[in-house]
């Protein structure tokens, strides 16, 4: 088994916390896993992109060579256009949130940014915050794309919900139950919306 991923999106919207269960889940089956520095995470607004690697052999280096990418998984529509040239067009999946993150002054318009993205062969593109907002809290749009990700990542839905028990298990029961009803949310949105 062999995944190349690489999250990104805007300060604030969780990435580290989707990096932290997609490791957690990796590491509970005993797969190899490498993160490369995550960027971004000092400012609020600002981009955050982080390369993982997971492997049921040694992994050599932390960095996702360009066209390589088994995934590019975002919670930002238009930093999902960022990291195009890194995903394997061949295999590859972009899992996104439609719902911008409007940072800059010139913000494409969302329909030219949707145009681009669905001309790949594999996308899911998912309104994460409606979803989220519907299982208790928009707070949760990060977990949705992670469940809209998670049939593409090689790794047991087991495994990923237990990561999020354990994560989220010291913030108190409601909150690791909005988080799997999250997680579960994203799932089944993927299964009925895949682009291929």
């Amino acid at each position: 088994m062999k995944k190349d991923i690489i999250l990104g999106g805007v300060g604030g919207q969780g990435i580290l916390t989707i990096a932290t269960v997609i490791g957690m889940a990796a590491l509970s089956e005993g797969l190899q896993l490498k993160q490369s520095e995550v960027h971004g995470m000092s400012q609020r607004g600002g981009d955050v992109q982080s390369n993982l690697r997971l492997s049921s052999r040694p992994i050599a280096s932390d960095l996702i060579p360009e066209g390589k990418a088994d995934m590019i998984l975002t919670v930002e529509p238009l930093e999902s256009m960022r990291y195009f040239n890194m995903l394997n067009r061949q295999s590859g999946w972009l899992i996104t949130s439609v719902n911008p993150f409007k940072n800059i002054p010139d913000y494409p318009p969302m329909e030219d940014v949707l145009a681009e993205i669905t001309k790949l062969p594999r996308y899911i593109t998912i309104d994460a915050d409606k979803l989220a907002q519907a299982q208790g809290s928009v707070k949760a749009a990060n977990i949705v794309v992670l469940g809209a990700a998670s049939p593409f990542l090689g790794l047991k839905y087991a495994s990923l919900e237990n990561a999020i028990r354990q994560l989220f298990g010291k913030k108190g029961e409601e909150m690791v139950a909005l988080n799997l009803k999250a997680l579960k949310a994203g799932r089944m949105y993927a299964e009925e919306n895949r682009s291929e």
